[in-house]
């Protein structure tokens, strides 16, 4: 049997969502795709989270290096980065060739989610 993803959607508690969904639209430049009680439905092309109201939970900054939650394989990866950047996103990382063979930058939520985000080095 051959297995096939047809959709993933990252699920995410955040302790204000009003902040946490506006820092991924406004920052980051996610769209909304749809709301429900206490949840935000966000997109990058494909890149899908649900961000779920948590107020009384711990922020993913307080797990550590726990919150690193995805890395996201990009087109043109130096014009998201600077999209990222004149947006006013919080850069991690600068955006650099890895050993790994690719090249890549992460970025933080106000939460302290951490996200990379990168593009195969050809």
């Amino acid at each position: 049997m051959e297995r096939k993803v047809v959709h993933t959607r990252h699920v995410l508690a955040v302790k204000d969502l009003a902040v946490e969904a506006a820092y991924y639209k406004d920052k980051l430049g996610f769209d909304l795709d749809f709301t429900a009680p206490g949840w935000e439905f966000l997109s990058f092309g494909e890149f899908k989270l649900m961000l779920g109201e948590c107020s009384d939970e711990m922020t993913a900054e307080a797990t550590g290096n726990h919150s690193w939650f995805a890395h996201a394989l990009v087109e043109n990866v130096d014009e998201v980065y600077e999209e990222f950047v004149s947006r006013g996103a919080v850069i991690l990382s600068r955006i650099g060739n890895k050993p790994w063979g690719i090249r890549e930058f992460s970025v933080v939520t106000p939460d302290g989610h951490r996200i990379s985000f990168g593009q195969l080095i050809e």
